[in-house]
C-alpha cells in the first residue's frame, strides 16, 4: 500500500508527477484558496506525509492530529509556519527548499529598489492616463547608481543582492552576525551596526530570518533613523516590520518610499491602512515567482518527501 500524502495547494506538475508515482496522493483542488484548517486537521490522521506552503500554519494542534506522519515538506525556504521543534520531537522530519530561489528573490529585491526609486508604478499610471507632458520635475525619483545600499542579514539572498549592487557601483553596508564578516569583505561590503546602517543608507533591504529577536525589527525608532530620502525594501518576512510604523513613516515623510513583497498577514486586506500610504510599491509575494524556480522548488519538495517515506535521508532537512 502506498503512503498517503496531501499537498495543500496546486504546485507545478514536475513535483506532482513524482508524488503520483510513489504515493497515494491528494491535492487540495481549489486553486489559490488556502486549505482551511479544519480540512487539514481532518486529513492528518490518515497521512504519512504532507507538502505545505508558507501560508499553511502547521502548529502543535495540527501535528498532534497526525499519528502516522513522517515528513512535512515545506515548499519554501522559511519554515516559520511550522513548529519545527515539536515536529522533530515527535520524530517527524521537516524539509524546505533552500538555495534554488536565491537569485530569483535577489532579482526581485533589486527590481523593487529600481521600481520604487524611479517611480515605475506611478509612471505607468501617468503614461496610461494620456494626460501628461514631459517636464523637468515629472516623477523625479532617486539615483540608484553610486548610492549606498544597506543590507540587513547576509545569508544567500543578502549576498546575491550585494553582487547585483556591485554592478551599480553602490557602497554596500551590512548589518549581520559577526560570522558574515568574511563574506562581506569578499564582496567589498562594510560591516556596521544596525543603527549606523539605517542612518547612512539610501536604500535599506531586509534579508534576515524571522526569529524572536528580529520580529518587528523595523519599528518606529528604526524608520525615524533613516534618511528622509531613503527607500525601504522588504522581500524577507512581513513580521520583520511594524506595518503601522511603516505607514506612518511614508505618510509623514520620514522616508521617501517603500517596496514590499511580503506582509503580515498575507494577503493583506485591500482596505488595510498601509495601502493608503504614498510612495508604496507592493507586490503579492513574488520573490520566487519564476517558472524555473517554482518548478525546481516543486521537484525538491517532492523528492525530499518521498526520500523520507522511503527511509532515506532527504537532501534538505531543516535542523534547529
Amino acid at each position: 500500500m502506498k503512503p498517503k500524502v496531501f499537498v495543500t495547494r496546486q504546485i507545478p506538475e514536475a513535483g506532482l508527477a513524482i508524488l503520483r508515482d510513489r504515493t497515494d496522493l491528494e491535492v487540495w483542488p481549489h486553486g489559490d484558496i488556502p486549505v482551511p484548517r479544519e480540512v487539514l486537521a481532518d486529513r492528518m490522521p490518515h497521512l504519512h506525509g504532507v507538502l505545505t506552503l508558507l501560508s499553511d500554519p502547521i502548529d502543535r494542534g495540527i501535528i498532534d492530529r497526525g499519528p502516522h506522519l513522517k515528513v512535512i515538506s515545506n515548499y519554501a525556504v522559511g519554515t516559520d509556519n511550522i513548529d519545527v521543534a515539536f515536529a522533530q520531537a515527535r520524530g517527524i522530519t521537516v524539509t524546505n527548499t533552500p538555495d534554488v530561489l536565491t537569485d530569483a528573490t535577489a532579482d526581485l529585491a533589486f527590481a523593487l529598489i529600481l521600481g520604487t526609486a524611479r517611480k515605475v508604478l506611478e509612471g505607468n499610471q501617468v503614461a496610461r492616463s494620456g494626460r501628461w507632458a514631459w517636464a523637468p520635475d515629472l516623477l523625479a525619483g532617486e539615483d540608484v547608481f553610486g548610492a549606498t545600499l544597506g543590507i540587513v542579514g547576509f545569508g544567500r539572498i543578502g549576498r546575491a543582492v550585494a553582487r547585483r549592487a556591485q554592478g551599480f557601483s553602490m557602497t554596500i553596508l551590512v548589518a549581520a552576525r559577526d560570522s558574515a564578516a568574511r563574506d562581506a569583505a569578499e564582496l567589498g561590503a562594510q560591516m556596521v551596526p544596525f543603527e549606523e546602517l539605517l542612518e547612512k543608507s539610501d536604500y535599506v533591504t531586509l534579508h534576515c530570518p524571522l526569529t524572536p529577536e528580529t520580529a518587528g525589527l523595523m519599528n518606529e525608532e528604526a524608520f525615524r533613523r533613516m534618511k528622509k530620502t531613503a527607500i525601504f525594501i522588504n522581500t524577507g518576512r512581513g513580521k520583520l516590520v511594524d506595518q503601522r510604523a511603516l505607514g506612518q513613516a511614508l505618510s509623514e515623510g520620514w522616508i521617501a518610499g517603500a517596496g514590499l513583497d511580503v506582509f503580515d498577514p498575507e494577503p493583506l486586506p485591500a482596505d488595510h491602512p498601509l495601502f493608503a500610504a504614498p510612495n508604496l510599491l507592493p507586490l503579492p509575494h513574488l520573490g520566487s515567482a519564476t517558472r524555473r524556480t517554482r518548478e525546481r522548488m516543486a521537484t525538491m519538495a517532492a523528492e525530499d518527501l518521498v526520500a523520507v517515506l522511503d527511509g532515506k535521508i532527504p537532501c534538505h532537512p531543516v535542523r534547529i
